[in-house]
């Protein structure tokens, strides 16, 4: 199996912060815009609930532009533009939010751009600031009062309970603030509103756009929510099953030996889209069994491993997913195909044959502060039974809060809005059937399918890792399909998309919009787009 082409800084895949949409750089002088004749500091006024604490603004020169923080990444090319910072604060809550907007000094598209975050940054770290810009955008982001992406010392306070204040910021109310800040500095500064408004983000900005459209149906024209963080309080809590299971089970598969699960359940579903292409088309439909592997010997470096009857079933727990006791499913697994060492992480053995977990960082932290409310909680201790207890008062606590998993998308629906998201059907951090389960429960509020793809549309990438079609592994123009839809009417039927198979090569493929698949026709290079159609999946 390939391994997932991302630059790791403590654990975080730099493909969840840097967001790099392309489109609409060729439509700069789409609408008449004034440059601004200084960038000086504008009056704001506060958003409903807040104070303005500051406003400052710097002019900057452009050039490339490092990102700041664990998550790194750079832009080149970026062109001059003025900073705008608004600092906000709810009286009484001691938080102090920054928003900040850049301008172009030149070539502004008419266009707007809202950007979200990644783990705990709640907004961008320059990168996706810079290449908006360089699109032609005005483009706003904000901290939300938050640190960045791994930094959780906010969660608690002086008192060990949860800052309800911070995690409000967090989860919604930063990012519509950001949305209403940003569009009054665009006027003051541009003497005119934008034309048109978006959002983009994955991962955590994936969530915050559908926070955007759940809540502030008004805030943007267009959303572009990829592999979003919908059902929070849920799948973080979930992404820790695979640690659980290693732990209660006491058997820890290495790196190699999930490989070869997930290489032999590739190759056996590969051919379920009508052909062998080194992708797994709709990997809820692979049925793969790991105990057809037992007794399979394993080359790990340089030693000769053999995969167990134990292996298979924690390979198989993990698959499946998060079940109470009883055997009743609490949520998705890691999907075939997807990187089960993302999550699966651990030591290897030590001379006393101890071995010790490495839990991805992003749930471990959410479990033991915002859950459990105890930064020294053992998550190797623990039971399936306690598992099952976190995993509800989550969902309890906090679904209502940052779940972001509300179906009622009617107020955006009659704004106008577009809503389009793709997910990678491969990603080890976020189950694709947690974003299938929230489309289907849009559907069933709606009014069927027809009637949702009239405004929100989503298309599921096989063999795709987190955020993966940001460049990372693969690649996909979202921007240019929404705002061809938002400013032409034209809704797409497909997104073309690279893609890259078991082998590491580039693949042509339209993603099909949901419910529909790739089937190939049966003739032609299955590495061209052109030799597959989109079905409806057969029924089985």
């Amino acid at each position: 199996m390939r391994r997932l082409l991302t630059v790791f800084a403590a654990g975080v895949p730099l493909a969840a912060a840097v967001y790099l949409p392309t489109a609409s750089a060729e439509t700069k002088d789409a609408f008449a815009a004034t440059p601004p004749s200084a960038c000086s500091a504008p009056s704001v006024k506060a958003p409903a609930g807040t104070e303005v604490e500051s406003v400052t603004a710097v002019s900057r020169e452009g050039g490339t532009i490092a990102g700041t923080g664990v998550l790194g990444g750079s832009v080149s090319g970026v062109p001059a533009h003025c900073e705008v910072t608004v600092t906000l604060t709810h009286p009484g809550d001691n938080d102090h939010a920054k928003v900040r907007t850049w301008l172009p000094v030149t070539g502004w598209n008419g266009r707007f751009q809202g950007l979200g975050g990644a783990a705990y940054l709640a907004g961008d770290n320059n990168v996706g600031l810079g290449t908006a810009v360089k699109s032609g955008y005005a483009a706003v982001s904000t901290d939300a009062g938050v640190g960045d992406a791994l930094d959780t010392s906010w969660a608690l306070n002086s008192e060990g309970r949860v800052d309800t204040a911070l995690l409000e910021n967090f989860a919604s109310r930063s990012q519509h603030e950001a949305a209403v800040v940003g569009k009054e500095v665009v006027d003051a500064v541009y003497g005119k509103r934008p034309a048109y408004s978006y959002f983009t983000g994955c991962s955590t900005g994936g969530r915050q756009g559908y926070m955007e459209a759940q809540r502030h149906p008004d805030d943007y024209d267009g959303i572009l929510a990829d592999a979003p963080a919908v059902n929070w309080d849920e799948f973080e809590v979930a992404t820790l099953w695979p640690q659980v299971v290693m732990n209660n089970e006491k058997t820890y598969p290495s790196q190699c030996e999930f490989t070869a699960f997930t290489n032999a359940a590739v190759k056996a579903c590969d051919s379920l889209d009508g052909v062998k292409d080194g992708l797994v088309n709709d990997p809820s439909r692979c049925d793969f069994d790991p105990r057809r592997l037992i007794g399979t010997k394993v080359l790990c470096q340089g030693k000769e491993l053999t995969i167990t009857a134990a292996d298979a079933t924690v390979v198989r727990k993990i698959w499946d997913g998060p079940r109470t006791t009883s055997g009743k499913k609490l949520w998705y697994g890691v999907p075939v195909g997807a990187d089960i060492w993302a999550l699966a992480a651990h030591t290897d053995p030590d001379a006393d044959g101890n071995v010790v977990g490495s839990p991805f960082p992003v749930p471990a932290a959410w479990l033991q502060l915002w859950v459990a409310k105890d930064p020294s909680l053992d998550l190797s201790k623990i039971t399936y039974s306690r598992f099952t207890q976190l995993f509800k008062q989550s969902q309890a606590e906090y679904d209502k809060v940052i779940g972001t998993d509300d179906p009622d998308l009617s107020g955006f629906r009659n704004s106008g809005g577009k809503l389009l998201t793709w997910h990678g059907e491969a990603d080890q951090y976020i189950p694709t059937q947690g974003t299938v389960q929230y489309r289907q429960k849009v559907e069933r509020e709606l009014g069927g399918t027809k009637k949702v793809d009239d405004f929100y549309r989503l298309f599921l990438a096989p063999g795709t890792n987190h955020c993966g079609l940001n460049g990372l592994d693969g690649s996909a123009d979202g921007l240019a399909a929404l705002t061809a839809w938002v400013e032409h009417g034209k809704a797409p039927r497909t997104l073309p998309a690279t893609l890259v198979d078991d082998q590491g090569q580039n693949v042509s493929r339209d993603l099909c919009s949901y419910p529909q698949v790739s089937r190939y026709k049966g003739h032609g290079d299955p590495a061209v787009a052109s030799s597959f159609k989109c079905v409806f999946p057969s029924r089985h």
